[in-house]
């Protein structure tokens, strides 16, 4: 295997340049935050999140090579490791604590506070940063050559494409403001409808529903992930709408089934498909989604074992010399292992975190093991297919039934559940992400040193925003809504709620499971697809469109370098829109709790019938995948970029 000292960095270890300036730290905590909100807000609707590396990559080296004039790729590599934070936080946050304003909901708790949100936030963060200090020397140096780690290599490229900066930071502005746009008309001016659904039901007897949204951030989410991914959550989608939900009503129309209250038929008439499928089918997709992470976690098993063994074997046989280069500098071990035991005091002893002693030590245990899993395994597979949420599910499952064997059950039992799976969860996600931004900067030839610092005011900054940007979304839609669905958070609950109280509908959430099973028989990822029976087809039908999109892109009959600057334009174009539609989403939110929503509502004052209300829908989703188009494939390019 390569060394380091076999290695040549870009920037060689011998010279100093900035990194770690007062520009890289305010722009890399203004994009943490962006970046942060929007991946909450995209994630809280979706389910899924997207990478903020590459889009912050960018815009960091648009700002300081092209507006600043100044020729310093470390301190840009400095601003993507703080951006790239808020992403990771967020997707940690929003799969485990909006379970906590559900049971608020429900009456159950009071509403958590905002402090037990940033604490454990922040907590989770910096456990995750420090977890991963000592194995950056095993995976990232001594792995060099054996764990690619895809994003972090991408995103040095990125980097290295300095004369491109410009350029490619105008298309990622160019795609904010346009999602900026297109979010306000739909959702602020309410102008056109976001969604379209088209009823099945003068089929007789048959009461399935298609239909699609329009959303830029939705459909740039299909264009990220391909069309395999979309098509799979797509897939999901097509057999809950128009297999399942037409069974139920056709076999079941005059039962009353739990959790309905009325019959089955009563539902369908009062709320069409859509009763069903909140009634009945999130249930089946909760099982499946459970087993859809249990059964990743299963096959990653001898590799998370072997993952486990390495890297302590890699640790315990460094031996560092005192003379160290520039590049082999991390925060001193000391410090790292005093923060470490500090945290962990910290998680037991605050009130505002809801952890007992017991709590404690599971967070330290699991932590550290899955922060070493997930540290290599972004390496080998990508953090994408980085099974998270299994890992959340496991530690979930496991705490809460320490937590009831202990005798600490009800609400205050779930709540330190959730607790310790949020926890466990950031530290998942980051150290994942801290992973990926070391091997750039170990490409690169940054410091480790002062982007472990960056990783920690990254996390500082993210937990600060991740409190009020979820008190604000819960305030003006509510989790668990048409606009908000939380897949996992409610997952989560459900998981939480079924070993406490042992409520659930099983039924209903074991069709589910063997649907996952089946599925996973044929070969086909499970999570995708049970993420698609979960949401609403609409949802699924627009991220299929955005993956269609890709679809033909990848397959253009152009020179390999072209294809890929088209594919790679329209990347950086939806991450735009991704981050516009989520920062309009945001300022929706706060016009929603001001009662200013509705004085700009102009359908009240202009009236649609449904057919031209569809047809206008139609006619601006047409202009959206257009503009796509405009900023990929038809877009003007320099000579340099072909």
């Amino acid at each position: 295997m390569n060394n380091q000292k076999e290695f040549k960095p870009y920037i060689p270890a011998d010279r100093i340049t900035p990194e770690l300036t007062v520009t890289s730290i305010i722009m890399g905590i203004l994009l943490a935050v962006i970046f942060g909100a929007a991946n909450a807000y995209l994630g809280l609707r979706v389910g899924m999140t997207v990478s903020a590396s590459i889009p912050a990559a960018v815009i960091s080296m648009g700002v300081i090579r092209v507006i600043m004039r100044k020729n310093s790729i470390l301190e840009s590599n400095i601003v993507q490791t703080i951006g790239s934070a808020g992403e990771s936080v967020a997707a940690g946050a929003i799969f485990t604590l909006p379970a906590l304003f559900l049971w608020a909901a429900e009456g159950k708790m009071d509403k958590p506070e905002i402090l037990e949100i940033t604490l454990i936030a922040l907590l989770g963060g910096l456990l995750g940063v420090f977890f991963m200090v000592p194995l950056r020397n095993a995976l990232i140096v001594k792995e060099h050559g054996t764990l690619p780690y895809p994003e972090g290599t991408a995103c040095a490229e990125v980097l290295l494409a300095g004369e491109e900066g410009g350029a490619n930071a105008g298309t990622v502005f160019a795609g904010m403001g346009i999602a900026a746009i297109f979010k306000f008309i739909i959702d602020g001016l309410k102008a056109v409808p976001g969604e379209i659904t088209y009823s099945l039901s003068k089929l007789k007897g048959y009461a399935g529903a298609i239909g699609t949204q329009i959303y830029p951030a939705v459909m740039s989410v299909g264009y990220i992930c391909g069309p395999r991914i979309s098509s799979y959550m797509f897939a999901g989608g097509v057999l809950s709408w128009l297999v399942l939900i037409p069974i139920i009503v056709l076999f079941g129309s005059e039962l009353i089934l739990y959790p309905g209250s009325t019959s089955i038929g009563e539902i369908y008439a009062a709320s069409g498909a859509a009763g069903i499928w909140s009634t009945y089918i999130r249930y089946i997709g909760a099982g499946a989604l459970a087993a859809g992470g249990i059964i990743s976690l299963i096959k990653s098993l001898p590799l998370i074992i072997r993952t486990f063994k390495d890297s302590l074997k890699s640790m315990v046989g460094s031996t560092r010399s005192s003379q160290l280069l520039r590049t082999e500098k991390d925060i001193d071990m000391k410090y790292v292992l005093l923060a470490i035991v500090l945290l962990t005091l910290l998680i037991w002893l605050v009130p505002a975190v809801p952890v007992s002693p017991i709590g404690a030590v599971v967070v330290v245990v699991f932590g550290f093991f899955f922060a070493t899993v997930s540290s290599r395994m972004v390496g080998l597979v990508g953090s994408s297919n980085n099974p998270v949420s299994g890992m959340a599910i496991a530690t979930l499952l496991f705490a809460t039934l320490i937590l009831k064997a202990s005798g600490d059950v009800g609400i205050s039992g779930m709540h330190g559940a959730i607790g310790i799976g949020s926890i466990i969860c950031i530290v998942a996600a980051i150290s994942g992400d801290t992973s990926q931004d070391l091997k750039t900067g170990f490409l690169l030839g940054a410091t480790p040193k002062k982007q472990q610092i960056a990783e920690v005011i990254g996390v500082i900054a993210s937990a600060l925003a991740i409190g009020g940007t979820l008190f604000l979304l819960d305030s003006a839609w509510g989790f668990g809504s048409e606009e908000l669905a939380a897949p996992q958070a409610t997952l989560m609950k459900m998981i939480i709620e079924g070993v406490m109280d042992a409520n659930l509908p099983w039924g209903l959430v074991f069709i589910g499971v063997f649907i996952a099973i089946v599925i996973e028989i044929i070969k086909i990822p499970v999570l995708p697809f049970a993420i698609g029976i979960y949401l609403p087809v609409q949802l699924n039908a627009c991220i299929m469109v955005g993956g269609i999109v890709r679809y033909f892109m990848d397959k253009l009959k152009r020179d390999e370098k072209e294809k890929n600057a088209i594919v790679n334009d329209g990347i950086l174009f939806c991450s735009g829109m991704i981050a516009g539609e989520g920062l309009v989403g945001i300022l929706l939110a706060l016009l929603a709790v001001f009662n200013v929503a509705d004085m700009i509502d102009i359908s009240k004052y202009i009236p649609l019938s449904e057919s031209m209300a569809k047809l206008s829908s139609l006619a601006v989703f047409a202009v959206l995948i257009l503009i796509v188009l405009k900023f990929s494939l038809w877009r003007k390019r320099n000579r340099s970029e072909k």
